[in-house]
């Protein structure tokens, strides 16, 4: 799986842009700060993802004063020819075409091409709440096979439901209340229970791949875990069940997926709490390390390396360290620094002024 080449048209800070990565290797983009780099590796995992991996809304990848961003990449996956376009609209619906055919719904888009992002932010894997970790986790499994993002939104539906309900039922539970919450905690328990349990199954999978990497990138052996650690013990629709006094006076689901924790451990410590600074950078490059690892031998096909301005967080050692085990394949990487003497680079791309040279 690779990009051969990428067009922007007012995306984000670029009137217009051509880039042309190094189909094997790795192509460092560099440039100083604010001149657009992260917007290019923004832009691929777009087409991947039809989200920006930072977070940002739609509108926000528009250029400022302009209506609508176009961005387009031609590329290979098994052996076939690739054409993803995307028209972004400020206001409105988007547009997105593969191979010039529409795309009638987000999720077709799925698997057309995949990528794996590293950045500073993946510190929050570690350091933040549960949120970034059941949110890797189920990126994990979308990548994975398509079906997950249907069971994760569906997931989420019922939990928009049955917190509307809540709230509308005002601390009361009255028939019609009580009846109305037993399809819906019907609903969620089959559907956060099959969530739940891909999860543990993923779990089970990337542990010996995370304690692997994390030796590989801390040059240090260590005793590396992970768990994933369930609101509620038992069936769900009995631990539903138990709640139900308690979600109605306060007017939330207080049980289920959506409260899912991955417990990461160094040592036998909680790393969250207990591991230096670097030892969860370590930690997190580990976790992106062993997802890209998980999905290439699942699928067959190597997801597209992004890597955004990691060196600016790490020590010599674990540069080097992650650029001697990067994995096969394409990988962009942007940096306002020095590249490592150790990185074997394939192409390099200046960005100034919101132009590639």
């Amino acid at each position: 799986m690779r990009v051969d080449r990428l067009w922007l048209t007012d995306f984000r800070s670029y009137t217009s842009a051509e880039l042309a990565p190094a189909p094997e290797g790795l192509t460092v983009v560099v440039g100083a700060n604010g001149e657009g780099k992260t917007n290019l590796l923004e832009a691929v995992g777009y087409l991947a993802t039809l989200s920006s991996f930072r977070g940002a809304p739609d509108d926000a990848l528009v250029r400022l004063g302009t209506a609508q961003a176009v961005v387009r990449a031609e590329g290979e996956r098994d052996g076939r020819s690739l054409l993803l376009e995307a028209e972004i609209n400020a206001v409105g619906r988007n547009r997105v075409f593969v191979n010039r055919q529409p795309l009638k719904r987000a999720r077709d888009l799925l698997g057309a091409l995949r990528v794996t992002v590293f950045s500073p932010d993946d510190l929050a894997l570690v350091k933040g709440g549960p949120a970034e970790r059941r949110r890797y986790l189920d990126d994990t499994l979308v990548a994975l096979h398509p079906r997950f993002d249907a069971l994760r939104g569906d997931v989420e539906r019922i939990l928009r439901q049955r917190t509307t309900l809540l709230k509308q039922a005002g601390g009361r539970l009255t028939p019609e209340v009580a009846a109305t919450l037993d399809v819906w905690d019907a609903k969620l328990a089959s559907a956060g229970t099959a969530l739940t349990e891909a999860r543990v199954e993923l779990v089970g999978k990337l542990e010996p791949v995370v304690a692997k990497s994390y030796d590989q990138v801390a040059h240090a052996a260590a005793d590396v875990s992970m768990t994933l650690v369930r609101s509620w013990d038992g069936l769900l629709t009995e631990a539903l069940a138990a709640s139900r006094a308690d979600d109605l006076r306060r007017g939330v689901t207080t049980v289920g997926p959506h409260r899912d924790d991955v417990a990461l451990a160094v040592g036998g410590l909680p790393g969250r709490t207990h591991a230096s600074q670097g030892e969860q950078r370590s930690l997190a490059l580990a976790l992106q390390l062993a997802a890209h690892a998980v999905v290439t031998e699942a699928t067959g096909t190597t997801p597209v390396l992004l890597l955004d301005d990691v060196f600016s967080e790490l020590d010599p050692d674990r540069s080097d360290a992650l650029l001697a085990h990067l994995p096969v394949g394409q990988a962009i990487l942007t940096t306002a620094g020095v590249v490592p003497a150790s990185a074997s680079v394939a192409l390099t791309v200046r960005v100034a002024g919101g132009r590639l040279s």
